[in-house]
């Protein structure tokens, strides 16, 4: 009988492995500056200040845009913290010594990771709107899901999972448009 522990061991080496790469960049002073500074405009600064922007140069044409990342806000808030209560993955840096937090967490468990999964719904849903935002917030969600894993606050599989949920919240919250 096969083992059916060992494919999923293999997935948590490479996720450790992966992660631990990615951490070690930090030890770079400006790349660790770098990503704290886009993990933190990821805590939601950079969002709410593109939805102020819009509201401003768009006024009440911006309304639905706004009024629909706002709602996927709440939605991903939601499931965000059901899922996280439910799994307690610890973060890596409390799992593995070798993995130094350079970044400041919002609170103790890693999966999935909500900055990267509203950054993806947010990234969708302003696109959806104003496609010409997409050379911004595009390069934006991918530095903040990579910040994530620099900074050694989330393994590849929590920011995976972010952008799974973050792309689902999108797609269903189109369907009430």
């Amino acid at each position: 009988m096969p083992n059916l522990s060992s494919p999923l061991q293999r997935i948590n080496d490479f996720d450790t492995a992966l992660c631990l790469f990615c951490n070690r960049q930090s030890h770079n002073l400006y790349v660790r500056y770098l990503f704290r500074m886009v993990s933190r405009l990821g805590d939601g600064i950079f969002w709410y200040a593109l939805m102020a922007m819009l509201l401003l140069r768009y006024q009440e044409q911006a309304l639905p845009a706004v009024l629909h990342m706002l709602a996927a806000a709440l939605a991903g808030t939601a499931v965000y913290k059901l899922i996280k209560t439910r799994t307690l993955r610890p973060r890596p840096f409390n799992v593995h010594p070798s993995i130094v937090c350079a970044g400041r967490t919002l609170d103790q468990f890693s999966f999935p990771s909500g900055h990267t999964m509203h950054a993806v719904s947010f990234s969708l849903i302003s696109i959806y709107y104003f496609p010409a935002l997409v050379w911004l917030v595009i390069p934006f969600a991918a530095l903040v899901a990579l910040s994530r894993l620099v900074l050694g606050l989330h393994y590849p599989t929590d920011v995976l999972a972010g952008i799974a949920l973050g792309s689902s919240i999108a797609a269903v919250s189109f369907r009430f448009v």
